[in-house]
């Protein structure tokens, strides 16, 4: 444990003004890589267009209209040595409406670091959500020497809440927009983008997003629904199309799907899955009944095309991992929804600032070995399944023995309620 955490976190606390909904604590119970890394964080936000798309909102039977697609980012990236820490996001709240302010360490449009290119990650909300829902991961990663971007998905946003379908024929497409726009960048940030090094992360429909980005076609009967994208052109993303295999990027190297939706609603089956061939983590809570728990386990065994793990935070619901902690503003009802704000960002179980930190730990291990090749950090992925089961044997000097299989990076105690499995290609 790093004893100068508490410290550190308990000073970000009484530092941050009332209402502050800050996005970056880090608990003292934290495992070992949740902690912020050691350089600056910068923050830009960019307005992207993306020309001549399929208007999904506007398609008729007879009509497929065209339009200039907007997605707007938020760019996490190292900063320039002597960035001074802090600063402040203007989001908006799941009612689509009520406006909050978050606070994080990134400094608003900084100057980049300079001298070395960071493997890039792209950043990919829920139906629906924004740009900051996992904002906690973007600041995060960008410390330990990545550059995030996480995106605004157009129709899938909390004050932009169109058709389902724009969401299941987009997202995708979105993510790969982005990565080819962050390759294409001008300016300062476009000297440290190394966009031959890319992951993904994605959450609920971000997570079915990436799915699809790293292999995984729909079925045909996915294509045929009638609330979903119309005119059948999700065939567009179908298993084994030449449409789906001219999608898949090569420079994507890793991918996080944390309560990826999809196969609860028939839009994969064996041999679709069989197609995912980027190594892939996956975090669920293990009482998930949005994406279906036991569907989210089902990719994880049908997706036998790469290696991957399946992070379990049992008895958590949907909202595991991913969203941020709720402002506090949404812990009072609002009018435009039917339920208090506050259940769309936590769960009835688990601390989100907890489970943010796991997700954190897991996320810079599993980047950090397959975008940086850091293979000192398998050891935080090889582990026993059932965290409590593991056996806590250290000598004299507090070194592991052969005896001991606690979780590597977990303190003791701490990694009760969690189960991660490993399946390997062709497993």
């Amino acid at each position: 444990m790093n004893h100068k955490r508490p410290l550190a976190a308990l000073a970000a606390v009484l530092a941050a003004p009332a209402l502050a909904n800050p996005i970056d604590l880090v608990r003292p119970d934290a495992p070992e890589l949740a902690d912020y890394g050691t350089l600056p964080i910068g923050v830009r936000t960019l307005a992207l267009v993306n020309p001549g798309q399929i208007d999904i909102v506007s398609t008729q039977d007879d009509d497929q209209p065209l339009y200039d697609r907007p997605l707007t980012v938020e760019i996490w990236y190292p900063a320039a040595d002597g960035t001074p820490p802090g600063g402040t996001y203007e989001a908006t709240l799941r009612d689509g409406k009520t406006k909050v302010t978050l606070t994080g360490r990134a400094a608003r449009d900084a100057a980049p670091a300079t001298g070395n290119s960071f493997p890039l990650i792209v950043i990919s909300h829920g139906y629906p959500g924004n740009r900051f829902l996992m904002s906690h991961l973007g600041e995060n990663l960008a410390s330990k020497g990545y550059v995030t971007v996480s995106i605004d998905h157009t129709d899938s946003t909390y004050s932009d809440q169109e058709v389902f379908g724009s969401t299941l024929f987009n997202r995708p497409i979105d993510q790969r927009f982005v990565i080819d726009q962050m390759a294409a960048l001008d300016g300062d940030l476009a000297g440290i983008i190394d966009t031959n090094a890319v992951g993904v992360i994605g959450y609920s429909m971000g997570g079915y997003g990436a799915l699809i980005f790293g292999g995984a076609g729909v079925t045909q009967a996915a294509t045929e629904y009638s609330w979903g994208t119309p005119n059948g052109l999700l065939a567009r993303h179908l298993a084994g199309s030449e449409s789906h295999e001219a999608l898949i990027d090569p420079r994507v190297r890793a991918l996080i799907a944390i309560g990826p939706w999809g196969r609860n609603a028939g839009f994969w089956d064996a041999n679709g899955m069989a197609g995912l061939r980027v190594p892939t983590l996956f975090m669920a809570g293990g009482s998930d009944d949005v994406s279906v728990y036991d569907a989210i386990r089902t990719i994880f065994e049908e997706a036998n095309g790469t290696d991957r793990h399946l992070l379990t935070f049992d008895h958590a619901n949907h909202n595991a991992a991913a969203p941020i902690p709720a402002p506090i503003e949404a812990w009072e009802p609002v009018d435009e929804l039917d339920f208090v704000p506050f259940e769309h960002y936590a769960d009835a179980v688990w601390d989100t600032t907890r489970m943010n930190n796991i997700a954190q730990h897991f996320a810079t291990a599993f980047m950090d070995l397959h975008l940086k090749g850091d293979v000192g950090k398998r050891p935080y992925l090889d582990l026993i399944e059932d965290a409590e089961a593991g056996i806590l044997a250290l000598d004299e000097e507090a070194n592991p023995t052969e005896d001991h299989t606690y979780w590597t990076g977990f303190a003791p105690r701490t990694a009760k309620g969690l189960r991660f499995e490993t399946l390997l290609k062709g497993e």
